[in-house]
């Protein structure tokens, strides 16, 4: 069928997009499947590609493609946004003539369905694809009789695939143009009543159970080209009316006599366009549709003579998932989860560190407990290979939990937190990972690369057995410090005693502070970190030979610190503090120009608690003391475990570049960092030759895959992994408050905001600022030392962010779900961080009342 110029609609199906294009294809299978779709034929892609052979068009388009591929491919958009490429091609279309054989055949199947009127609608290769539906980038011609005019739309249509709007589309995809091909379908024209478009899931809150029918009198032209405020119909799935709102009509378009179509003013205010039957046979055949291609459906439909036809079916795109429904326990993790989400992961992330190393480690801890937790493929659900949403875990106990508290007293005994790393096991783990960063990847065979980064993953398996054995030390510490506490009325004192836990992240904060100072006492650096952004200093720190002192003391900094995540520990495919230096350096920026004094509450709390009368009795004080020391080991072993497994990161990071090296080269990718779209399983399928190249399928066997997911991650921009208004709905700021939630560290701070919401705005923050941010990790308590308080969408008491504010003594408000997006830089603000608000102050020095 691919050299055929034209067939029937029915002699084509969904597995036809090469020779039908997607609008083509997909009519074709609902044709096949009885629907009622009206009457047409295909004009192939082979017509297309024959024209192209055929006449002079075909090489002059290769000599503009190829002459300058940046313009070629955006249609003139890096060129000014003039368009040249694109109106040169279009000219090519509408001077060559169409081949007689090319044309013999369009007007004997025009003849075929009787020469009437018929619509004629572009379908490129491309479109109504998962993740590129192309709406509205091809032409329509609509109402057109004769001959000649049929032909003429072919060519116009054929000639819409380079418009500017079309090319720009399919650059924004990631769409080589020379790969790309276009059919035409004619069909008998509808001259509806009243047309418009369904959505079989509510394509803007993702609820499946609704369905959404857009509508308007006349031809669907007017609702789809986004001319008129349609009715909108809102359906339960037996298509009983859930809602209704009426529409503007300003225009309506209708077919004209002699061909063509006409506008008139509609009249707004009448009655619905559509009557209780028509949306039952509307949800119906949306349900089918549905059903039948496996996703929900983006329908355009029209109603003549009173009989309803589906003039269009494609997936529909960018719909977010279906919204979960929480449970109190995942509303009470779920802002945890939130926080180490916060960007979509990528199939290698979850496939490979997640699976293998992370959730491994989580899974291994809840099942010494009897709790099963689920596999990471069950909170991160999946569509076409990406990942969708965060459903939050819910543990499940088995009958091992009953021996449980047995099992935690046990180890809880034998394994003191104070003593983890002198555990042989954690020495092992330091020996291997420094053995795998030492290793020359370059030389080894695909498998031994392969075999490399599963070694990688089993090291983290030395982390969960050290957790295994010390958290049950952890908890038994924490409650027998809080029991203490409170018998002795001191119970708000618990949070910040334990903030002054000695870390390996307070220690980072600290040779963070020494770096501030070393350029500080370098005029001409001191200079620069006030003045230069980021990238700027990370070329002057490298490359000024007269600022050595820092740049050697920086490079020590990388050398123990260097394996940190920038944005979270359960993502391989963020960069480490070493892949991203200038973060770093925006942290030794913000830290720049002077210190603010920090309240060492930690050390105020101690001195309160000593003061207490019973621990006048010296026995009593020094089971007091142990037992805030035993607890605030127990938070060192939580917080340097994590920064220790995190060493197992930097080695995966440079196995899977040097796999995506050779995936570069054998053409699967363009960059070694789109290896991260494939999973670890397809990475394991591959074989190299002896000689260590890749064999020339893995291109077919993995290329379309690859702009696949990318689509798909394009067409989930903008999309939450997971709604916040489901974790954080009781916290509608009321009464004046700006922004509410959990209250994490006490005291009122005033100041400006400072939205930070990604690494690499580090250095924007200034002293005495509200740090104001989407979520933390350990890399971004740095800042904490300038902010004069802090306001986190994500998180609660127990993050990291809520630890570090209470060590340096600064408001902090987590779980607010919305701050960044409600306050803006430069709003004078109060941070209550007793109470857990965010309230409007007046400009003035910013102050601190703890």
């Amino acid at each position: 069928m691919a050299q055929q110029i034209t067939a029937s609609l029915a002699e084509f199906g969904r597995g036809d997009v090469a020779v039908a294009g997607g609008k083509g294809a997909a009519l074709g299978e609902l044709v096949r499947q009885g629907f009622p779709v009206p009457p047409g034929f295909v004009i192939t892609t082979g017509a297309y590609l024959s024209f192209l052979a055929e006449t002079k068009a075909g090489a002059e388009l290769d000599l503009l493609l190829s002459s300058e591929p940046g313009d070629a491919f955006d249609g003139g958009a890096s060129n000014g946004g003039n368009g040249t490429h694109a109106a040169a091609i279009r000219e090519l279309f509408a001077s060559a003539d169409m081949p007689e054989r090319v044309r013999d055949e369009i007007l004997a199947a025009y003849a075929k369905l009787g020469r009437g009127a018929v619509a004629v609608r572009s379908s490129a290769t491309a479109e109504d694809l998962p993740g590129a539906a192309f709406a509205g980038q091809q032409d329509t011609f609509l109402n057109l009789t004769g001959e000649d005019e049929v032909v003429r739309a072919v060519a116009r249509c054929w000639a819409s695939l380079w418009t500017e709007r079309a090319m720009t589309y399919r650059r924004r995809q990631g769409i080589d143009p020379r790969e790309v091909a276009i059919a035409v379908v004619v069909q008998k024209m509808v001259p509806a009543a009243v047309a418009g478009v369904m959505f079989t899931a509510n394509p803007v809150t993702g609820e499946r159970g609704e369905m959404v029918v857009d509508a308007n009198p006349g031809l669907g032209e007017a609702v789809v080209s986004g001319r008129v405020t349609p009715e909108r119909y809102v359906l339960d799935g037996s298509g009983k009316v859930l809602s209704f709102v009426p529409g503007g009509r300003e225009v309506v378009i209708s077919a004209a006599a002699g061909g063509g179509t006409r506008e008139m003013t509609g009249t707004p205010g009448a009655r619905p366009g559509l009557v209780a039957e028509q949306l039952a046979e509307l949800a119906q055949l949306g349900q089918e549709a549905q059903q039948h291609f496996g996703r929900p459906q983006d329908i355009e439909w029209a109603v003549a003579g009173g009989v309803l036809y589906v003039l269009q079916v494609r997936p529909i795109t960018a719909l977010p998932p279906q919204p979960p429904s929480l449970n109190w326990f995942q509303r009470w993790v779920g802002p945890f989860f939130w926080e180490m989400f916060q960007e979509r992961p990528y199939p290698l992330d979850v496939s490979g560190w997640m699976r293998l190393g992370i959730w491994e480690m989580l899974r291994g801890m809840a099942g010494s407990v009897g709790v099963a937790f689920p596999m990471v493929e069950e909170f991160l659900p999946e569509e076409d290979g990406v990942v969708v949403q965060l459903i939050p875990p819910v543990p499940r106990p088995t009958l091992r939990s009953l021996a449980a508290p047995v099992s935690l007293l046990r180890r809880s005994r034998e394994f003191k937190a104070s003593e983890w790393t002198q555990d042989p096991r954690f020495e092992q783990f330091l020996a291997d990972t420094e053995r795998l960063n030492g290793t020359d990847l370059a030389p080894l065979r695909w498998r031994a690369v392969i075999a490399f980064v599963e070694e990688c993953f089993g090291t983290m398996r030395a982390i969960r057995n050290l957790r295994i054995s010390y958290l049950p030390g952890v908890l038994l510490p924490m409650l027998k410090m809080r029991l203490m506490l409170l018998l002795l009325g001191k119970m708000k004192l618990a949070p910040v005693l334990i903030a002054g836990a000695e870390t390996r992240t307070s220690q980072a904060n600290r040779a963070l502070e020494r770096l501030a100072s070393i350029a500080a006492d370098d005029p001409g650096l001191s200079r620069a970190f006030l003045e230069t952004d980021s990238g700027q200093l990370l070329d002057l720190v490298e490359k000024d030979p007269e600022h050595g002192a820092f740049r050697a003391a920086f490079e020590a900094f990388q050398l123990e610190y260097g394996h940190r995540e920038t944005t979270s520990v359960v993502l391989s495919s963020s960069p480490t503090w070493s892949d991203a230096p200038e973060v770093v350096l925006g942290l030794v920026k913000a830290m720049s120009g002077g210190r603010l004094q920090t309240v060492d509450k930690a050390g105020t709390a101690m001195e309160e608690l000593n003061r207490h009368p019973v621990l006048r009795f010296e026995p009593l004080r020094r089971r007091m003391l142990a037992a805030v020391e035993s607890a605030r080991a127990g938070i060192a072993f939580r917080e340097d475990s994590h920064f220790y497994a995190t060493k197992a990161i930097p080695p995966i990071r440079r196995a899977y570049r040097e796999l995506g090296r050779r995936l570069v080269l054998a053409g699967v990718i363009d960059k070694p960092e789109e290896i991260y779209h494939l999973r670890f399983e397809e990475l394991e399928s591959i074989t190299d030759a002896d000689d260590g190249a890749l064999p020339a399928s893995l291109r077919h066997r993995f290329r379309p895959l690859v702009l696949a997911r990318v689509a798909k991650r394009r067409e989930l921009e903008g999309i939450p992994l997971l709604d916040p208004a489901l974790l954080f709905a009781g916290r509608l700021p009321s009464g004046g408050v700006l922004v509410s939630g959990t209250p994490s560290s006490r005291g009122q701070a005033s100041g400006q905001v400072r939205v930070i919401r990604v690494p690499s705005e580090f250095g924007q923050l200034r002293g005495g600022e509200i740090l104001v941010c989407p979520y933390t990790n350990p890399s971004w308590t740095p800042l904490f030392q300038r902010a004069a308080a802090v306001v986190v969408d994500a998180g609660g008491l127990a993050s990291h962010a809520a630890i570090v504010a209470r060590e340096y003594g600064i408001p902090a408000v987590m779980g607010t779900g919305s701050a960044t997006s409600i306050l803006t830089d430069g709003e004078w603000v109060l941070v209550d961080g007793t109470l857990g608000v965010v309230l409007p102050a007046a400009s003035s020095t910013p102050t601190d009342s703890q």
